[in-house]
């Protein structure tokens, strides 16, 4: 059978879709806006070049992101898929014990209170709605991990190329970032992505089931950055 005479699968390339819009990097929540720490390395002189950047790149997603926002947006989606609204709350609470730094802290429930005003009217799913009502209720901040893992699960999208897209929105911000503050070239910036899709695979992998004695494990030297952040001379980004 040719190509051309196979089924097409509506529904799946619809997920397919929505998966695409869910991770874009483009999309108005104000993403672009933060560094995580990023330009204090750059200003200190420590990030410097397209090396170092990669090398940046690759400590987050093996060291910070597997642990932390990673780990969270795993165990947000297992919640959501089993209705588990209290599950949720907790895993919130745990989240926002873990970001030490204000600025990481105030910038992601920002970032997901803003991506939950895009997507929840256009979901019928009961468990975004109890997650609204915890919200309004002050009972959750809403963590951009947790509400990416949320709106995944309630889209019923497959969790696997969800912690992949996550991911890979969270290094294409970096990237994008460091291009910006080094400077680098576009061109430079694409192959550092290209040569991450491996990483990015294995840190997926681990996520699926993410170790709990492992969870908020961090690098402490990103949280300096990003405290000492709020208070460079001069800066382009808000964290």
């Amino acid at each position: 059978m040719s190509g051309s005479d196979r089924k097409i699968d509506i529904e799946t390339l619809t997920r397919a879709g929505l998966l695409l819009q869910l991770a874009d990097p483009t999309l108005p929540i104000g993403g672009f806006n933060h560094s995580g720490g990023l330009e204090t390395f750059v200003q200190q002189g420590i990030i410097h070049d397209a090396v170092t950047l990669k090398a940046f790149a690759e400590t987050q997603l093996k060291q910070n992101w597997l642990h932390n926002d990673g780990a969270y947006m795993s165990l947000a989606y297992t919640a959501a898929t089993e209705h588990n609204l209290n599950a949720l709350i907790s895993l919130d609470r745990q989240i926002g014990a873990t970001k030490i730094a204000r600025e990481l802290r105030e910038s992601s429930y920002k970032l997901g209170i803003r991506l939950l005003k895009i997507f929840a009217p256009h979901t019928s799913a009961a468990i975004v709605a109890s997650y609204q009502a915890a919200l309004t209720a002050q009972q959750v901040r809403g963590f951009y991990p947790l509400v990416f893992g949320l709106l995944a699960a309630s889209m019923q999208l497959d969790k696997a190329a969800a912690l992949q897209a996550f991911y890979y929105n969270a290094v294409v911000g970096l990237i994008t970032n460091g291009v910006k503050l080094i400077p680098l070239s576009q061109m430079a910036g694409q192959e550092m992505l290209i040569e991450l899709h491996a990483v990015i695979t294995h840190i997926v992998i681990a996520s699926m089931q993410p170790q709990q004695q492992q969870l908020g494990a961090t690098t402490l030297a990103t949280d300096i950055r990003a405290m000492q952040h709020e208070r460079l001379y001069s800066r382009l980004y808000m964290s």
